[in-house]
């Protein structure tokens, strides 16, 4: 798809909601991370939380994106990761590695793309999703994860005859900044079954729309 990374001399707009900063500039493409609501388990998403927050604290921010290059990119390598790490350690049921959740949330995923937003590259993990998205004019990220998560949730829970909370509420998403990280986290989402430990014929929910 067309890229229009970050521009730093653009207006920049956004706010914390939960316990992480989103912000947003019209245009971009964003790497966003959603995860199903027990994909992590509370305390060690604590621990990783009190960590994070003392490491920025340490540099009077709260915010990792208004760091420094250098010390953005040691934030991501010591608590993205991190977080990332523990999604792939498989908590929680794991109902996106059943076909049936999958293929729902796939449906999802695609049935916006070309009008109210350009999909890239995304996988749907056992318990969560990856994905690179770049919203139109007309449409927010915000609407687009609600449609993803909120249409998902209800199928899922019909087909397995269950009620309550599907999915987290609060993502994880940044802009992506350049060409080069761009190619990065095509080749994490990519690469992402076969680090989590998948076996080889994991294959349903990887994708990609770039044209």
């Amino acid at each position: 798809m067309p890229f229009k990374p970050f521009n730093p001399e653009a207006e920049v707009y956004g706010h914390e909601k939960g316990k992480l900063p989103h912000w947003r500039q019209w245009g971009c493409t964003y790497f966003v991370t959603s995860r199903l609501a027990d994909s992590i388990p509370p305390l060690l998403r604590a621990e990783w939380r009190s960590k994070r927050d003392a490491w920025l604290a340490a540099r009077g921010v709260n915010d990792p994106e208004s760091l420094p290059e250098a010390e953005r990119r040691e934030y991501h390598r010591e608590f993205t990761s991190a977080f990332h790490a523990l999604l792939d350690s498989g908590y929680g049921e794991c109902l996106l590695a059943r076909a049936e959740c999958a293929e729902i949330l796939a449906a999802r995923l695609v049935a916006g793309h070309d009008h109210a937003y350009r999909l890239d590259a995304w996988v749907i993990m056992p318990n969560h999703i990856h994905a690179l998205i770049e919203p139109d004019k007309e449409t927010t990220l915000g609407e687009i994860l609600k449609s993803w998560k909120g249409g998902s949730a209800r199928e899922i829970n019909v087909l397995l005859g269950r009620q309550g909370t599907l999915w987290q509420r609060e993502p994880f998403d940044h802009i992506v900044r350049s060409g080069e990280q761009l190619e990065h986290l095509r080749r994490y989402i990519a690469q992402n079954p076969i680090k989590a430990g998948l076996h080889s014929g994991y294959t349903l929910g990887i994708g990609a729309c770039a044209k």
